[in-house]
């Protein structure tokens, strides 16, 4: 590992405002004053309660992809995921709050058993975990539709109440978000665990070398990651009165822009599940403020995917070099 990867690594370790968390914040913050002033429906009450749940979903099911790609790797199932967890706990109960604690747990043991064969395929046979990933994702589409057939069920009263209910006037949906982001944080930033984690990611051939047994901190990752999504899934069941079959299907793409924005690393080491977590807030927001100009769903996606494209350019161009590029040519400008 070399030198600046251990410097990054270890000043990740600690509980610091990252600049990823920086520019998030900053960009919410704008984002809310250009709603105000131009588009004030989408900070009113009823617009933020309608949003804050999904927002929280989001975030979760973006911790869990921050995870895997800070271990080099993407998680193409998410959609697949979501899905069938939404599905195990609409359609297992059918209605009976009764038997929604064993679908529950049913959908919990169905997100280990996918991350341990998600693991299993990028660390074991050394697939890409894009394709590993994405054909796990179509066998997940394949249980979901045997299980349901694609029709859509209604939630339990029970779980309904469980995501729903408020407190200090927020859905508890949203504490939830909050928690899982909490923890997490904790987990990588101020725990023995949580940093040879990040040393695995930042380097795995010396992580290796060291000691470190690589191949069950990445199998680790898909699995914790399945476990967020399985957590997303269980609360978008109860947000949404009947939710679809497909209810997975949104999240691929903002999952990975909410990564990307909060500043993690494409390349595997740094994570910064906090930013993450703000940074969905940020493209739920912006996905309402768009709304509420009256635009499009296909302009929307486009606006996600800019979002994406200008997230990448922040952190990985080195806008350092390109000032003191322009910079000089500026100064032989005026030196001719």
């Amino acid at each position: 590992m070399s030198t600046t990867q251990i410097r990054e690594v270890k000043r990740s370790a600690r509980m610091q405002v990252s600049r990823g968390m920086k520019t998030v914040l900053a960009g919410v913050i704008f984002l809310y004053i250009a709603s105000a002033i131009f588009a004030p429906t989408s900070i009113s009450r009823v617009a933020q309660m309608g949003m804050l749940p999904f927002a929280a979903c989001l975030a979760i099911v973006g911790l869990g992809q921050t995870l895997v790609i800070q271990q080099g790797g993407i998680d193409l199932s998410v959609a697949g995921s979501v899905s069938l967890f939404v599905v195990i706990v609409t359609w297992g109960p059918d209605r009976h709050d009764d038997r929604l604690i064993p679908a529950v747990l049913a959908a919990f043991a169905a997100a280990i058993i996918t991350g341990l064969i998600n693991g299993a395929l990028v660390t074991k046979t050394k697939l890409n975990s894009i394709v590993a990933t994405l054909g796990v994702n179509s066998l997940l589409y394949g249980v979901m539709m045997a299980l349901s057939g694609g029709s859509p069920r209604r939630t339990t009263d029970r779980l309904s109440h469980f995501t729903n209910n408020k407190t200090f006037g927020l859905q508890h949906s949203v504490y939830y978000g909050i928690i899982c982001a909490v923890i997490l944080t904790i987990l990588l930033k101020r725990t023995v665990i949580g940093r040879r984690f990040e040393a695995v990611g930042a380097n795995p051939r010396a992580a290796l070398a060291t000691g470190l047994k690589v191949g069950r901190y990445q199998i680790g990752a898909y699995v914790a990651a399945q476990i967020f999504y399985c957590i997303a899934g269980v609360i978008l069941g109860g947000v949404i009165s009947q939710p679809t079959a497909y209810q997975g299907d949104e999240f691929v793409l903002p999952s990975v822009a909410v990564v990307v924005l909060g500043g993690t690393s494409l390349l595997g080491g740094r994570g910064f599940p906090a930013a993450s977590a703000l940074a969905a807030l940020f493209l739920k927001q912006l996905d309402m403020f768009v709304l509420s100009l009256g635009v499009p769903y296909g302009v929307r996606t486009i606006v996600i995917s800019i979002s994406l494209m200008l997230g990448i350019a922040l952190y990985a161009v080195n806008w350092k070099a390109v000032r003191s590029k322009f910079g000089a040519k500026g100064r032989e400008l005026q030196a001719a």
